[in-house]
């Protein structure tokens, strides 16, 4: 059985997946007859945290791909470039792979998929989303039953940070006061794009995806849209209207298309999701047997990414390749529908002239387009505008974007509308 394990990278996870080996193998001999063995790490210098004294080290990441004494290659050094040719190195000699790099994965999983069943070997990604969460292991055996019909989740811990931080009753805070706060913290990097953008959390809904509903990783066909866009009145008026503002990941079957896009989203403060706060991250899944499921979790942090990262070591250790490498095996091509394919109810922000017969002119554009009302504000801001906050029913973004174009277009209407789509699970 292979259970020698070689660690390239000693960062944030791999020191935490290198202090595992050091204070955890007794717990992980008590739960399973094959302990993986640490044998050797790659880095480009020492971490502090860990004492390396017992186990060879080396400059070079390429060399743990080459080692003949390891068994199992653990990627944690990110990017992809570098990170794609190493795992090619490491299949190329025969050594199993587990990696937290869900770029990697998104980007170059299909490839590397192949490349490890051609050979023979397993690439175990369990850490690359949700961090501790044991979302892969969930879909893949805890619901190999059923039919999954749509995943919805909170996937990315910055994003959700922020979004808490505004929602908290009377902040009244701007999104880039928090984006500050969450910068200061840790959360956020100096450069917040991936993050706020929504970019890592398309990464690993593509994972997410091709696992749960059997279709190949395609990231490059994501719909996604950040949260910088965000206000204060947004929040106000979501929680007026009983919602909150998540930026969510939803991939969902549509007849024999399947929907993938990253935004913000209402979400009914009854639902399990609008209770997901702070850095936390969560999975929803529908399926046909199980119903709604939900997982919850840390979503980042060298403990639970170091957890998932063992764990995948672990189902190696015990199983070698009898698992079949999940987002390659029994794929099925798939059309990604647009987002104006898809079909919700929205919520629009319109700041208009404060005039009589002004709701009645918007009232009959939504009409024109059948938007149909569900729940409406308007505001008078004691200036020469107003503000008018719908809800709608659902209906077809080709038509919502037609009806915001002629809203638009309209003299009344101010200043661009404000669109958010609505969660329906």
């Amino acid at each position: 059985m292979s259970n020698r394990v070689g660690i390239c990278g000693l960062g944030t996870v791999g020191s935490g997946l290198f202090n595992l080996f050091a204070t955890n193998l007794a717990e992980i001999a008590r739960k399973t007859e094959q302990v993986p063995r640490l044998v050797q790490v790659g880095c480009r210098r020492d971490h502090p945290d860990c004492d390396l004294s017992s186990v060879a080290v080396t400059r070079d990441i390429f060399d743990v791909a080459r080692n003949p004494d390891v068994d199992i290659l653990v990627e944690l050094i990110g990017g992809t470039d570098t990170a794609r040719e190493l795992v090619l190195e490491a299949l190329a000699n025969g050594k199993h792979v587990v990696t937290a790099n869900k770029a990697l994965i998104a980007l170059h999983g299909d490839e590397l998929f192949r490349v490890a069943e051609q050979q023979g070997l397993a690439i175990r990604y369990e850490a690359a989303i949700a961090g501790g969460i044991p979302i892969v292991k969930a879909i893949r055996e805890g619901l190999a039953g059923n039919r999954i019909d749509w995943i919805a989740g909170i996937i990315n811990g910055t994003s959700n940070f922020i979004l808490s931080q505004m929602s908290e009753p009377g902040s009244n805070l701007a999104f880039a006061d928090v984006l500050r706060e969450a910068q200061d913290l840790g959360y956020a990097e100096a450069d917040p794009t991936f993050d706020v953008e929504g970019i890592d959390a398309a990464h690993k809904l593509t994972i997410l995806a091709s696992i749960g509903l059997g279709v190949p990783l395609q990231f490059e066909s994501m719909y996604t849209e950040g949260i910088a866009g965000i206000t204060a009145a947004d929040i106000r008026f979501a929680a007026e209207l009983g919602y909150t503002i998540k930026h969510l990941g939803i991939a969902r079957r549509s007849g024999d298309a399947v929907e993938l896009r990253v935004h913000p989203t209402f979400v009914a403060r009854d639902q399990m999701l609008a209770q997901v706060n702070g850095v936390m991250n969560a999975v929803m899944v529908g399926s046909d047997a199980a119903g709604q499921t939900m997982y919850y979790g840390a979503g980042a942090g060298a403990g639970p990414t170091a957890s998932a990262v063992m764990a995948d070591i672990l189902d190696i250790c015990r199983t070698d390749t009898s698992v079949p490498n999940a987002g390659y095996v029994d794929i099925r091509s798939a059309d990604v529908l647009p987002i104006s394919g898809i079909r919700s109810s929205y919520y629009l922000r319109l700041e208009v002239v404060d005039k009589p017969g002004v709701m009645a002119d918007v009232s009959s554009i939504l009409g024109n387009h059948e938007v149909s009302i569900e729940a409406l504000i308007q505001k008078d801001s004691r200036r020469s505008d107003a503000q008018i906050v719908i809800i709608t029913d659902e209906v077809r973004e080709s038509a919502m974007n037609e009806c915001i174009a002629e809203l638009e277009a309209s003299a009344e209407v101010l200043n661009p509308v404000t669109r958010i789509r609505v969660a329906s699970f």
